[in-house]
């Protein structure tokens, strides 16, 4: 299990075995490297732990703890985990700020607790079969195990095919779940209890404050200044990524300005000019002064190391976008570097994405729903689509879909769910027989949380991002499997707690100005950015996907001659798609989604579900310790 996951830990590993439990470790040494190994324990052994992520404000939790009596043997963060959770137990989790994953084992009690990070940067997977209790950061570690059945859940593709990941807590395996962002977990006597310590804060708007914008602006500079300055903690060099957008480019210039200037950058160039950015990236590089590396992403790369990228993500994708930062990851280790600071989560946290704009729009239009001019707003969203009378009409329908349906939860959403789920037409008659009767949407209400329809529109449109894009694709996909595929660690001010909690305070009128999006953000970071970065209209991380994936090997793995061997798919249908996409001049995105979502599903059935190889390209012998006592 520990050999199958050792991308995420290639410096050393180490197992604990009593006669209950056993701990395996794969470590990335970043605190304390020389002593840190891991797993940990207390004085007196009764505790031990095992660690994935950095707690960040650990110095200043670590001197209370020694004031109060606790003897610590290492220098790390770990370590201070467990002390903590010696002294207050579960609800240490409410001063830990840091993203984490671990384990802690009382073999006195015969207890085991295990818990995620708020927002779920880092991953925690689990399962039961045969009475015994697996976890593991990856899916992967625990199918070492030939006996856990390898059948992919349908109502997860169902979920995946419409919402791009699963509802917290599903994962692609039948019965392999995921422990849930801020959620901890005990087992004890063959029972399990899961417990939610955080959850997204939301405050009524009747009783927030109403500051002015340049107080909430400086409150934003000091809070992220202190993010950095404790996700910059580290016994090894700190690099940043630069995109040339406003959210890493505002990160990378405090960095410079308050911590290192010479810092070492990475960023990413396109060979298609649609997907480019790196006009921008040049100008924030020549601005900062930064020790900056790019790579050029080109189809045939996207190509190449699609199925590798897959195998570390361990869902089904709908986008190609993973895989550029596959390849950023692998320029940081490349360059020397284990740690990035990053920009994800800005645009939930503000009010970045357009998602919050159209809801607002819509709501608006709701108002009056004969009106012929208040649906025109959308140009100003989406210029390029606004180009002629027919696609004024296309727009005009898509926007209007629910639109009067402003006390549904799922608002803000649904049209875009829709449109994706569309792309299950291609699901096979079994498939569609085993999700008969079962509503992802539903499951999705049931779960919200009791106050939700209290909320503003700017609040329930934050919460699902927040809760399913970010915490299940972003942070996943994009975010800690491509980077860990490459022992890489990424670190995110934006996501630290504070800032979350604070900006939930103000104002939705305040977040999103008229319809100007990460206002608050962008007047925050006059003076510190070029005007022209602040001001340049938001440019969607994507990447090619037709381009990049149609070619002979795709046209293969779809034929008919071929059939489907998951079962999962229609072929006949599956045959219009790639003829459809062969000769259109541009597919549409239902098109290209299709294509992907397809595609990676068969991959992911034909090597997740495989047997495992004994006999990896890492096998290594751990350290052990065995412990004799009985219990």
């Amino acid at each position: 299990m520990v050999n199958a996951i050792r991308h995420r830990g290639p410096d050393e590993c180490g197992i604990y075995i009593d006669d209950r439990v056993g701990l395996g470790h794969a470590r990335l040494s970043i605190i304390d490297p020389e002593g840190g190994s891991q797993p940990i324990h207390n004085e007196d052994k009764s505790l031990w732990i095992v660690f994935n992520g950095e707690i960040f404000n650990y110095p200043e939790l670590k001197r209370d703890l020694i004031h109060k009596g606790h003897r610590f043997y290492t220098s790390t963060d770990t370590e201070v985990i467990l002390h903590h959770y010696e002294d207050k137990g579960p609800a240490c989790l409410n001063d830990f700020n840091g993203q984490f994953a671990f384990a802690i084992w009382n073999c006195r009690d015969n207890e085991l607790f295990l818990a995620r990070d708020r927002v779920g940067i880092r991953p925690l997977h689990f399962t039961i079969h045969n009475n015994s209790f697996y976890f593991a950061s990856e899916i992967k570690s625990i199918l070492q195990s030939e006996q856990i059945p390898r059948v992919i859940d349908h109502v997860a593709l169902d979920q995946i095919f419409t919402f791009w990941t699963t509802l917290p807590g599903r994962s692609i395996v039948k019965d392999i779940y995921e422990l849930k962002p801020g959620h901890c977990m005990t087992v004890k006597h063959g029972r399990m209890e899961t417990r939610k310590y955080w959850d997204i804060p939301y405050y009524p708007e009747t009783g927030k404050q109403n500051p002015p914008a340049e107080a909430v602006c400086g409150n934003i500079q000091e809070l992220l200044v202190d993010a950095i300055r404790l996700r910059l903690r580290a016994d090894v060099p700190v690099g940043t990524y630069l995109s040339g957008g406003l959210d890493s480019s505002g990160v990378t210039a405090l960095v410079v300005k308050n911590f290192n200037n010479n810092v070492k950058t990475f960023g990413i160039q396109f060979e298609e000019a649609d997907f480019d950015e790196s006009s921008d990236q040049k100008k924030m590089v020549s601005f900062l002064d930064t020790d900056h590396r790019s790579i050029m992403m080109t189809n045939d790369k996207i190509r190449r190391k699609f199925y590798d990228t897959l195998i570390h993500c361990e869902k089904p994708l709908l986008r190609t976008a993973p895989i550029p930062l596959f390849f950023l990851s692998e320029l940081v280790r490349d360059s020397g570097l284990k740690v990035v600071l990053t920009g994800e989560g800005s645009d939930e946290v503000f009010g970045g994405y357009n998602i919050f704009l159209e809801d607002k729009l819509r709501r608006f239009w709701a108002r009056q729903p004969d009106s012929h001019f208040r649906y025109l707003l959308a140009g100003k969203l989406y210029p390029y689509i606004f180009k002629d009378s027919r696609m004024r009409s296309t727009l005009r329908y898509f926007f209007s879909r629910h639109l009067e349906n402003t006390d549904d939860p799922l608002y803000s959403h649904i049209i875009r769910w829709d449109n994706t789920a569309k792309i299950k037409k291609y699901f096979s008659e079994d498939v569609v027989s085993a999700i008969a009767g079962y509503n992802c949407y539903d499951e999705l209400r049931e779960s919200l949380p009791e106050n939700f329809s209290e909320r503003d529109g700017f609040s329930k449109t934050q919460y699902l991002e927040m809760s399913l894009f970010m915490s299940n694709y972003l942070l996943s996909s994009q975010g800690d499997r491509v980077a860990m595929a490459h022992s890489v660690e990424i670190r995110l001010p934006y996501l630290d707690y504070r800032i979350i909690d604070f900006m939930a305070q103000i104002p939705a009128k305040l977040k999103i100005s008229a319809m100007k999006e990460k206002y608050l953000l962008k007047k925050s970071f006059q003076g510190i950015l070029p005007d022209s970065i602040i001001a340049r209209k938001k440019h969607p991380y994507r990447a090619p996907i037709r381009q990049a994936l149609l070619n002979e090997e795709t046209v293969d793995v779809l034929s008919e001659k071929n059939g489907d061997d998951t079962g999962l798919f229609n072929t006949k249908k599956v045959q219009l798609l790639l003829k459809k996409i062969q000769t259109a001049t541009s597919p549409s995105e239902i098109d290209n989604m299709a294509l992907v979502g397809i595609l990676s599903t068969h991959h992911i059935c034909s090597q997740l579900f495989r047997s495992p190889d004994k006999k990896g390209k890492h096998q290594s012998i751990p350290s052990v310790y065995i412990d004799n006592r009985t219990t």
